[in-house]
């Protein structure tokens, strides 16, 4: 399978100037202590503090501020805070501190005791949040991360993608179900919100479901993965998901391989290989000699391979014999008596040798016998419905499959509604 992983280095910036640009455009203090620009009157600091800050101030004031210096400075300052002036002055300092020496810790330090002030500016809130939130990401710090950049979009802070970081918080903390229903959940909330659906998030789902062999967490990211993103590359995952977690038997998987050959993602000998196993030369030998004779000449499949030339001169007699017996074979299964295996044998029959109206016909009534295998039954009547071009039709007899193959026939779904505009 190809993945394009959502790469953790991605989910917070690497550099604190960068981090303070994305999220406010400005620096966020001043050297010197003064109101902040929306305070309605003027701050007033207690004297102990002041006194405590000047040292702060003149080291960061120097033309070339002397780190050691600086940060001897400032358990000073924190120790003098009395009042909420004092705690905003002091942390915008630590955060010009932070961002002078390119140091995350003072930065982050500084900007909690900012908000813990209570005097930050509304609409900074959110971005200063956030800024806390990438820091602690970095830090490994998960558990501040997440509740930091929850407490950004609770302020309404909307940009730079917090919930990916948010989640990723989760993956680092091996809590790939949480992680996954958080991410779930996310996508869920910007769909319904109108806003854009981030494909990296979907695939970064879809690789850690996959990874951590979450079964139905895998369909479910596969599922919203073609839906959003229909190609070539999001239809060939999404079916190796099924072929690789689902543990299903052989008339499930020729189901879901039939699904690959008419979305176009068989691409390897493996595939077109467990094709002609699940398909049986000797149950569906016209199937066979079309799905070998396509990998050949896709250049997947050796024309040189004694297996394959032997298996494909078998499938080729055997289609000669039943093009012979076809007209019985039929006549037979639309007897009013007719067994269930004779009905199902004529249906799989047309559905392999490409006559989908007829193999409609065995399968719907196939599809009302006692004792017939209903899932499978339906999976293969949508089958033949979406070869007929009746894709509305198809998906909805997808959407009635239960059971182990409802993953299966809920792909089909998807791919049959999207053929269908």
């Amino acid at each position: 399978m190809i993945f394009t992983r959502f790469a953790r280095t991605n989910c917070a910036t690497s550099t604190l100037a960068l981090a303070l640009a994305l999220a406010t455009g400005t620096a966020v203090a001043a050297t010197a202590i003064e109101a902040p620009a929306f305070a309605q009157k003027k701050p007033k600091y207690s004297k102990g503090f002041v006194a405590a800050y000047g040292p702060l101030q003149e080291a960061l004031g120097a033309e070339t501020p002397d780190q050691a210096a600086v940060k001897a400075a400032i358990p000073g300052v924190v120790a003098a805070i009395e009042n909420e002036d004092d705690r905003y002055a002091a942390g915008g300092a630590i955060v010009n501190a932070g961002q002078k020496f390119n140091d995350n810790a003072l930065a982050r330090q500084g900007l909690e005791l900012m908000l813990a002030s209570g005097k930050v500016a509304p609409e900074q809130v959110g971005p200063y949040n956030f800024m806390i939130g990438q820091v602690a990401y970095n830090a490994q710090d998960y558990a501040a991360s997440r509740a930091a950049l929850e407490a950004a979009m609770a302020a309404g802070y909307t940009d730079n993608n917090p919930e990916a970081i948010i989640a990723e918080t989760y993956f680092a903390e091996d809590r790939d179900a949480e992680g996954l229903a958080y991410l779930s959940s996310a996508l869920e909330a910007r769909k319904a919100a109108g806003r854009t659906i981030e494909e990296d998030w979907i695939k970064r789902g879809l690789a850690v479901a996959y990874r951590a062999n979450m079964k139905d967490e895998a369909v479910k990211f596969a599922n919203m993965y073609v839906t959003e993103f229909p190609s070539e590359t999001s239809w060939r995952d999404a079916i190796a998901i099924l072929l690789n977690t689902g543990g299903y038997d052989k008339p499930a998987t020729l189901d879901l391989l039939r699904l690959g050959r008419r979305a176009g993602t068989l691409n390897d000998a493996r595939l077109y290989g467990e094709y002609v196993e699940a398909a049986d030369y000797r149950r569906l030998p016209a199937e066979v000699v079309a799905v070998i004779d396509e990998g050949q000449s896709k250049g997947f499949l050796s024309d040189s391979d004694a297996y394959l030339v032997d298996t494909r001169k078998q499938a080729a007699d055997r289609v000669a014999a039943d093009r012979a017996d076809m007209d019985s074979l039929l006549a037979d299964a639309r007897k009013s008596g007719a067994t269930l295996a004779t009905v199902m044998a004529a249906g799989d029959a047309m559905l392999s040798m490409g006559r989908p109206a007829d193999a409609e016909e065995f399968y719907t009534k196939a599809s009302t016998m006692a004792g017939a295998d209903t899932p499978m039954t339906l999976t293969r009547l949508g089958i033949a419905q979406y070869d007929q071009g009746k894709y509305a039709e198809a998906r909805a007899t997808f959407n009635r499959v239960e059971g182990a193959r409802q993953a299966i026939a809920n792909l089909w779904g998807v791919y049959s509604g999207q053929q269908g505009g």
